[in-house]
């Protein structure tokens, strides 16, 4: 899982340099090609490029077509690839994260993620404590005076924080108990940052069980 996720990230940068190589084209273009071709989703954007046969007869033109194809190319084909190594996350996964993918907001990705952050690091999973400072969630104490504040932790494993933080988004937009928290801390004074921290603090606490048992699963399977 560790290998397939830096695949992908790898993959994702490649692709979105694709698409924005293909944008910035797009928009130093003729008007009248611009108009035709630039559209708000990625996807729009090359199926439009890809069905240009010709933009024109000056050397400039046939120039940005060729090179209009070749990125379209290059973006369905590395699209192509980021299916294939989601079907393989979603394989292993389910074989051994599958307490993890059975909570809300762990996609593939996410679980992934977690489960070799945790699985790389194994002295460091002695308490749900622990896991959190491995990720970065552990709040640092920021207090001044008498005023009792903590800040974000800059430090740990960034791609679980990440994880951790786009788990914490999806459950602020679809989850009512999380919607509910946040309401709640909102009208409390606390800021969108600091309702995230907690957040990603007790989604650690959640799961921490979850990543032991599915390590231990895992562990015995191979």
């Amino acid at each position: 899982m560790r290998t397939i996720s830096a695949a992908r990230r790898s993959t994702v940068k490649t692709r979105t340099q694709a698409i924005n190589q293909l944008r910035a084209l797009l928009i130093s273009a003729p008007d009248d090609i611009r108009a035709k071709l630039w559209k708000s989703k990625p996807e729009h954007c090359v199926k439009a490029c890809a069905q240009i046969l010709s933009l024109g007869d000056t050397v400039a033109l046939q120039t940005l077509a060729t090179t209009l194809r070749l990125l379209v190319k290059c973006w369905l084909s590395l699209t192509a690839e980021l299916r294939e190594l989601d079907a393989t996350l979603e394989s292993l996964t389910k074989q051994a994260a599958k307490r993890l993918r059975s909570q809300f907001g762990v996609g593939l990705q996410t679980a992934a993620t977690l489960l070799a952050v945790a699985g790389d690091n194994p002295d460091r999973l002695r308490s749900e404590a622990a896991l959190a400072a491995l990720c970065g969630t552990n709040p640092l104490p920021a207090s001044s005076g008498k005023t009792i504040h903590h800040r974000l932790n800059r430090n740990g494993d960034r791609t679980a924080n990440n994880a951790l933080w786009t788990i914490a988004l999806v459950r602020m937009r679809s989850e009512p108990r999380t919607r509910a928290y946040v309401a709640r801390r909102t009208a409390e004074g606390k800021s969108t940052k600091e309702i995230q921290r907690c957040l990603k603090r007790y989604i650690v606490r959640e799961l921490y069980p979850l990543i032991l048992a599915d390590l231990k699963e895992a562990a015995f399977m191979a």
